[in-house]
């Protein structure tokens, strides 16, 4: 299974959120750079970077992915903002292997369709964030009447090929996994399937290998030292 570091910037730093929370962070590194090549050390095969401010709309943190980009030799995705075809190609054009978007997909999949037309399913992936399976966007602030299994599907007959599922119940929570809950999401996705929120330990990266997920995405867990990163590349 493809483990996946997280870097989540806000304000020119690697944080972690609780629940998403911007005001409850916890800063693991003032400079996110230095994050990025401690998990390219450690053997991380890609890296999922996460514009914080972008995605709540409270500025970006364009100069740091910059730099990361020109600072490590792994793939990389970058998600938090990407609300346009231009902000996509912005994205790539900084070396990106793919972007990830989230609101858009759910509130303008035309403008997700015009992504997948210009640069094709392997660099464009949908993230879907929920509370348990119900859809929220906008920095997860916002909810929806939309439940993951649903949308997945419609997702995937617009020729989405890779999915992100994020429980923001968990995020950042080490709480664990809702095993149950990405249960149902891998029995609807025909996809690869990437997982987060709330991943504690190597128990929960088992759960997910047992369900038949692909990947997983996770950063305070590794960053506390509850995995050791070495043991899944």
């Amino acid at each position: 299974m493809l483990v996946i570091p997280a870097v989540d910037i806000q304000a020119g730093r690697a944080v972690r959120l609780f629940e998403g929370d911007p005001r409850q962070e916890t800063v693991y590194y003032e400079n996110p750079v230095e994050a990025a090549l401690y998990w390219q050390r450690q053997g991380a095969r890609m890296l999922h970077l996460v514009d914080l401010d972008a995605a709540t709309g409270r500025g970006e943190n364009r100069a740091a992915l910059r730099e990361i980009a020109q600072s490590i030799a792994i793939p990389f995705e970058v998600g938090g903002g990407v609300r346009s075809v231009e902000a996509a190609q912005e994205i790539l054009a900084l070396g990106a292997a793919r972007v990830v978007v989230g609101t858009v997909a759910v509130k303008a999949p035309e403008v997700l369709s015009r992504m997948l037309q210009a640069f094709g399913a392997e660099r464009v992936v949908v993230s879907l964030d929920a509370r348990g399976l119900e859809v929220v966007v906008s920095g997860w602030v916002e909810g929806t009447a939309l439940e993951v299994p649903g949308l997945s599907l419609r997702m995937w007959e617009m020729g989405v090929r890779t999915l992100i599922y994020t429980d923001v119940r968990r995020d950042g929570t080490l709480a664990g996994l809702d095993l149950e809950v990405v249960r149902q999401v891998r029995a609807a996705w025909p996809g690869f399937l990437i997982a987060g929120g709330g991943i504690a330990s190597d128990a929960d990266l088992r759960g997910l290998q047992n369900l038949g997920v692909e990947g997983a995405i996770t950063g305070k867990a590794l960053y506390e030292g509850r995995i050791d990163l070495k043991k899944w590349v």
